[in-house]
C-alpha cells in the first residue's frame, strides 16, 4: 500500500515592485511523500517569483515529462518550465528544446554548488536557459503549515515572506 500525498492549502498575497504583478493566489499543494518540507516551500518560492495567472504547479516529482510549474499557452505551448535542485543535463535539454523559458531553482547550497560547477561548462548552449540559487538561510520549512498564509513582498531580486509568526528574506544569486 502506498503513501498518499499531504495535501497543503496556500493563501499568497504577491506584491511583486519588480515586474508590478500585484494577486492573491488561493493554491493546492501536495507534498509527495519523498518529498522535504524544504523541498515544497522552494516550489512555493518558485511560483511566488513568477506567479501569473496562468502559472500551474505539475505532477512534478511523479512525473518525469513534466516540471515542477509551468506555464503553457492557450495552445498547449509552454512558455515556462521551472525545475528545482540539481537536474541532470539531458532534462535540461529536453526542458530547453520544449519552451520557450526555463529556470531552474536551486536551494541547498552544499549540494547546488558542486552540481553547478560540474555542468556549468556545457549550459552555454542553452540561451533560453537560467539557474538561479535561491539563498533560504533561515529555516523556510518553518512556514511549511497545512494551511500557509503568506504575504510575499519582491523589491530589487529580494523576497521577503512574513506569515503571522515569521518573516524570512531570501536574496536570488543568477547563476546563469
Amino acid at each position: 500500500m502506498s503513501t498518499r500525498a499531504t495535501i497543503h492549502k496556500a493563501l499568497l498575497n504577491i506584491a511583486n515592485m519588480d515586474t508590478h504583478y500585484y494577486n492573491e493566489h488561493n493554491l493546492t499543494i501536495a507534498l509527495h511523500p519523498s518529498e522535504t518540507h524544504e523541498r515544497l516551500m522552494a516550489r512555493v518560492v518558485a511560483f511566488i517569483l513568477n506567479a501569473s495567472d496562468d502559472l500551474a504547479f505539475c505532477k512534478g516529482i511523479d512525473e518525469d515529462d513534466q516540471p515542477d510549474l509551468w506555464e503553457k499557452d492557450y495552445d498547449g505551448t509552454i512558455k515556462l518550465w521551472i525545475d528545482l535542485g540539481q537536474v541532470d543535463e539531458k532534462r535540461i535539454k529536453k526542458a530547453c528544446i520544449s519552451s520557450e523559458q526555463v529556470i531552474i531553482y536551486t536551494y541547498q547550497q552544499n549540494m547546488a554548488t558542486p552540481w553547478f560547477k560540474k555542468v556549468e561548462g556545457n549550459l552555454h548552449k542553452f540561451k533560453n536557459l537560467s539557474i538561479i540559487h535561491l539563498n533560504m538561510e533561515e529555516e523556510i520549512e518553518k512556514l511549511a503549515d497545512r494551511s500557509i498564509n503568506l504575504q510575499c513582498n519582491i523589491s530589487d531580486e529580494e523576497l521577503t515572506l512574513i506569515s503571522s509568526n515569521e518573516t524570512m528574506i531570501i536574496h536570488q544569486e543568477k547563476w546563469k
